[in-house]
């Protein structure tokens, strides 16, 4: 049986997710940014939270991790490349460990770029990615800690996973995200309407999140350097992949629009 996954929208624009495996009861909080809001979700679901599940060590990620540890007793895993900066850390994974809630195990991935510890959390069956600030819809995360070169290879490797994954992000930026997108790759008409979508949903009070893998492949620049209308729009014709990258997140730094 899959993950059953709830959403939980705090502080301006964050989401934690609440993940339980049915079958044994464990329940995984991801990201928490602060702990009131996940404690009244547990208590009006009877769950008992197990773990927490830190993708980063910025404070509107884990934020809510003592008070919940001190709450419930759970278990907090996070990056070992930034072990020092997530508070509470009991289990510190790395790159193509597994972890296990009940009885479904995620994939790690090291996907540094953002911070220079960032990890995201795969789970297979369940189809679902919890990739933090490294990929958004339609968007990735700001070069804080690491290189274009270093944050390409870390999308790359969220690239290569199933269309169908359901890509769980952290924030809602995702119609903003969708106004430089249009910017950068004018004439993608699948875009085009991806952004129609959006703007009602949001206009509706929806959330944009979860998109698919799939959606992100046909519509994300920062996912598609090797797309010959974005190269086209930015005159690097000739450039490899990783050039064209730079230069997408560079207008997205200072995009106003």
């Amino acid at each position: 049986m899959p993950l059953e996954i709830v959403q939980i929208p705090v502080l301006n624009d964050n989401y934690v997710y609440l993940a339980r495996e049915p079958q044994s009861g464990a329940v995984g909080v991801v990201d928490p940014a602060v702990h009131e809001p996940v404690l009244a979700e547990l208590k009006r679901r009877d769950w008992v939270l197990t773990h927490i599940l830190n993708t980063h060590h910025h404070p509107d990620h884990v934020g809510g991790n003592m008070a919940l540890k001190q709450a419930t007793g759970c278990k907090i895993i996070g990056p070992e490349a930034d072990a020092d900066r997530i508070p509470g850390l009991d289990i510190a994974v790395g790159d193509n460990e597994g972890i296990n809630l009940g009885n479904e195990t995620a994939r790690v991935f090291d996907v540094p770029g953002h911070t220079k510890g960032h990890i995201a959390y795969w789970f297979a069956d369940s189809q679902a990615l919890f990739c933090g600030d490294t990929l958004f819809a339609l968007g990735c995360g700001r070069l804080f800690e690491g290189t274009p070169a270093q944050m390409w290879s870390s999308l790359s490797k969220l690239r290569r996973l199933p269309d169908e994954t359901r890509i769980y992000c952290a924030h809602e930026y995702t119609e903003s995200n969708a106004r430089f997108a249009v910017t950068v790759e004018p004439g993608n008409a699948t875009l085009q309407q991806r952004y129609d979508r959006i703007r009602e949903l949001r206009a509706a009070g929806q959330p944009t999140v979860p998109s698919t893998l799939g959606e992100e492949k046909a519509t994300n620049p920062f996912l598609r350097p090797m797309s010959d209308n974005i190269r086209l729009q930015l005159n690097m014709a000739g450039a490899d992949d990783v050039a064209v990258f730079a230069e997408v997140r560079k207008r997205k730094d200072t995009f106003r629009g």
